[in-house]
């Protein structure tokens, strides 16, 4: 059921790096993506596919991690990910890109629980850094990020509490807790 999926695909940053994701598997996340609505049916998006540990560990150190966790830097070695799908913009398609990366992440996301897999969508990227260490044209604008791997974390959500505060956290045992405001505090009308 779709519901089950969407509530299921939380920001998964931890991952058990040693389980392999093999090519095919990204290709049909991308897939997925491929199918998925786009502005203008412009289709202007592109991907790298990064399955193998040395262009993970080429990837890895240009991404930023869980940015209200100020005390944790990232997945330590082991709790990597697996896999990565840079999504570029082909600019000599278009200039502007929309949601449509949005719209291809989530998509893939959702593919990936299906497979019993999770990620997370990573758009605070070095990204001049990170066309270096690949060598990615300038023809294409780095959009986002997202990483994939067999999930090695445990995900809570929870009702935004009277103090308004939206901030995720991570408890002593290392359950990431992820408060969302409730549906009566989203609908205006």
């Amino acid at each position: 059921m779709i519901r089950d999926l969407v509530v299921s695909n939380r920001s998964c940053r931890r991952f058990h790096e040693d389980a392999a994701i093999e090519r095919s598997t990204l290709e049909e996340l991308v897939d997925l993506a491929r199918l998925s609505p786009s502005a203008a049916n412009q289709q202007p998006l592109k991907y790298i596919l990064s399955s193998d540990p040395k262009s993970n560990t080429a990837i890895f150190p240009h991404l930023f991690w869980a940015g209200y966790l100020k005390d944790w830097p990232g997945p330590v070695e082991g709790e990597r990910p697996a896999a990565y799908i840079i999504i570029l913009g082909d600019t000599r398609i278009t200039r502007t890109f929309g949601c449509d990366h949005g719209i291809a992440a989530q998509s893939m996301l959702l593919g990936a629980r299906e497979k019993g897999l999770a990620g997370c969508m990573i758009g605070l990227i070095e990204k001049d850094d990170l066309r270096e260490a690949l060598d990615i044209s300038t023809r294409y604008e780095i959009l986002l990020v997202v990483a994939l791997g067999k999930p090695r974390e445990e995900v809570a959500i929870e009702d935004v509490g009277a103090d308004g505060n939206i901030k995720y956290w991570r408890d002593d045992q290392g359950v990431h807790h992820v408060p969302k405001r409730t549906l009566k505090d989203l609908i205006v009308s």
